[in-house]
């Protein structure tokens, strides 16, 4: 039987090319297949999910409510799978399980910024990387959208209103996105079209070609294999060892995350209750607050128009800030280029430079995601409503470029420790 496949499907030149490649044995290696497991458990869930939820904005009766009201289908839906035998566990494993993709796909991405694995020849899988990340979240985006209730529909008119907001073509856009005028009878049958079957299919082929163009190019080594056999592929063999690792993580992952998911609910669609004219305050998750947060401190007033187009403050604080800000991250290979193929992940603190300023990103990340909660602050005290988007700007200018000359002071601080310990074994040898 083995011959008669081989001879047909050649099995055993599979298995010397692709089953028996080398995988590096690093934990930071698994944030990788960490995002992988994470995307396979989102397609399983949201295809069940799937089978009980009604795309629609058709009134029907609310389950909730005795005396008759009407709600939309889709609000419905969601309250009926809620009541469904581990309906709400399902809801709760799909919507950690996006948090969780998103968090493992940045910490892999960082792993691959500091360690300088975006080098020679891997820059188009950094670029691809970067766009499952975008994404990802475009796909998150219109998956809390779908139970239309008022944190939904809050979240929709947000999304509308960028959209819109686009000089000359906005409004255009805006429709031609989202099924007519907001809001449209037909905007939850598009925002689901889009959740299940286009941004899934982008995701897919980017994940395929990020994975073909891994195995093509190989992982860059850990620094320990560069010692033990130098340019050579050092590690264990996908069908005999990583795949059972690879096995155990996700399950070991997929367990963990049930466990979370039963004790952690997430949003109440019931609570929110149906699209109405009363606005929640809604934020993104963590992925997309920082977007927010530049929203948030962006002066209203700001619009002018020029050549006919209207430029106001949701076009620069949606669009165009994070467009430079993502423009800069593609373009990092570009700038920091090498000019031989990249063996080895390099040791962070030898480049200082790239450090502090992958440091002083976050810091700038962090200080916009926390702008985020600026009604929050000024309520509680902490700003003053007079000054705050003056002081949040400063901070998000202020406290990068100090996190960038402390990472800088830091490094060499560590160098210096190196170079004595050095000197200290130099000297001992000779004493010897």
């Amino acid at each position: 039987m083995n011959q008669w496949l081989d001879e047909r499907l050649h099995i055993s030149r599979l298995n010397d090319k692709f089953l028996r490649k080398a995988f590096p044995v690093h934990h930071s290696f698994f944030l990788g297949e960490i995002t992988l497991f994470a995307l396979i458990v989102l397609i399983l869930t949201g295809a069940i999910l799937a089978l009980f939820y009604e795309p629609s904005t058709v009134l029907v009766k609310n389950p909730l409510d005795p005396t008759g009201a009407t709600v939309p289908a889709a609000w419905a839906s969601a309250i009926n799978i809620n009541a469904m035998p581990f309906g709400d566990m399902l809801r709760r494993m799909h919507h950690w399980m996006a948090n969780l993709m998103m968090g493992a796909g940045l910490m892999h991405m960082m792993r691959i910024y500091f360690t300088g694995a975006y080098k020679k020849p891997r820059e188009i899988n950094w670029w691809i990387g970067l766009l499952l990340i975008i994404f990802t979240a475009l796909t998150a985006v219109t998956g809390y959208s779908l139970p239309y209730d008022n944190f939904a529909f809050t979240t929709l008119k947000v999304v509308v209103g960028i959209a819109s907001s686009i000089p000359w073509i906005g409004e255009w856009v805006g429709q031609a996105a989202f099924a007519g005028k907001f809001p449209g009878p037909g905007i939850i049958s598009r925002v689901y079209g889009y959740h299940i079957m286009l941004l899934p299919g982008i995701l897919l082929a980017l994940t395929g070609a990020h994975m073909l163009l891994m195995i093509k190019q190989k992982h860059t080594q850990p620094r320990y294999a560069k010692e033990l056999a130098y340019k050579k592929i050092v590690g264990v063999p996908l069908i005999t060892q990583q795949t059972p690792i690879m096995l155990m993580l996700a399950l070991l992952f997929t367990g963990l995350v049930m466990l979370f998911a039963a004790f952690i609910p997430v949003h109440p669609v019931e609570v929110f209750g149906p699209p109405s004219n009363q606005s929640p305050i809604v934020k993104p998750d963590f992925y997309l607050l920082w977007v927010f947060g530049i929203l948030a401190i962006l002066p209203g007033s700001l619009e002018f128009n020029l050549w006919g187009g209207v430029f106001n403050a949701e076009f620069f604080g949606a669009l165009v800030t994070p467009g430079i800000i993502i423009g800069l991250l593609f373009a990092i290979p570009l700038i920091d280029r090498s000019s031989e193929n990249q063996y080895y992940a390099e040791n962070p603190t030898d480049y200082p430079v790239r450090l502090g300023l992958g440091i002083a990103f976050f810091v700038m990340i962090g200080v916009f995601s926390v702008a985020g909660y600026r009604p929050e602050l000024v309520q509680s005290g902490i700003l003053k409503e007079s000054n705050a988007n003056t002081i949040l700007w400063i901070l998000a200018v202020v406290l990068p470029i100090i996190s960038y000359f402390a990472v800088i002071g830091i490094v060499r601080g560590i160098r210096k420790l190196r170079e004595a310990d050095q000197r200290e074994m130099q000297a001992a040898a000779a004493d010897d």
